[in-house]
């Protein structure tokens, strides 16, 4: 089971990950999470000053701050991702957030195959609001491809590589799903209390959208997928999952 710790600053407890990310957030008694998506997409920095905007006019500390989802140019080598990351903690780093190597917020970032951005951005992001009334637990999984956790290179890790056959595709579904249940699972959830799921590739998936995705119960309400490739070199297949109550689009 993933080891889940709390950080008090934001009103979450987040799953343990790597230095860019955890694997997953909720909010913790008192609190619940909420979306905001930017309309059009914001270049990183510029984005960075605008959620810490929207917290200070929303009265909220910047360790609210608890998850995003980005949009990259395209697919990072292993040092350019390991590149690209140290740069984004840095703000983190300033915020209160990332310390000591540990990294509570999720994130999901991916390339998008139609129109890319010329530099990353923001997409979305989420933030913990003060809620005694709050009946259910809400929360976000951070993305994830085919690659299980480990040390050493992501290509030494990726199910399938280079195999974008319709077997291969399902096999990398299969475990991507079982990434998103033993997140939730973490965090005291499970796909009945999902209101969003979303489903990053551009490869075909209509093959395994009934048998894979919709049987295991991971698309109550349908799917969101976006014609996009996940961030690092190799993976084809990226999820993530999330279950909130309120969500809003900001211009």
């Amino acid at each position: 089971m993933a080891e889940v710790a709390t950080f008090a600053p934001g009103g979450y407890r987040y799953i343990r990950g790597r230095f860019q990310y955890s694997g997953g957030v909720a909010a913790e008694p008192g609190y619940r999470i909420e979306r905001v998506r930017f309309h059009r997409l914001v270049p990183l920095e510029a984005g960075f000053r605008r959620i810490e905007a929207h917290l200070a006019a929303a009265g909220r500390p910047t360790t609210a701050f608890c998850a995003c989802e980005l949009r990259s140019p395209g697919q990072f080598s292993e040092e350019g991702f390991v590149a690209f990351n140290r740069a984004y903690v840095r703000t983190l780093e300033r915020w209160g957030i990332f310390r000591d190597e540990e990294n509570p917020v999720a994130r999901s970032n991916v390339c998008p195959e139609a129109d890319p951005p010329a530099e990353p951005g923001f997409h979305a992001f989420c933030y913990t609001v003060p809620d005694d009334g709050a009946e259910a637990g809400t929360f976000v999984i951070a993305g994830s491809g085919e690659a299980p956790e480990g040390p050493g290179q992501y290509r030494d890790r990726i199910i399938r590589l280079g195999d974008t056959s319709p077997d291969a595709m399902a096999e990398k579904a299969r475990y991507v799903l079982d990434t998103m249940e033993s997140r939730m699972a973490a965090l005291g959830f499970g796909w009945a209390d999902a209101t969003a799921s979303q489903v990053y590739t551009v490869h075909e998936i209509h093959g395994l959208f009934g048998p894979e995705i919709v049987a295991r119960g991971a698309a109550p309400d349908g799917i969101q997928w976006t014609y996009a490739h996940p961030p690092v070199e190799g993976l084809a297949f990226e999820m993530d999952v999330r279950g909130l109550p309120v969500e809003r689009v900001i211009a």
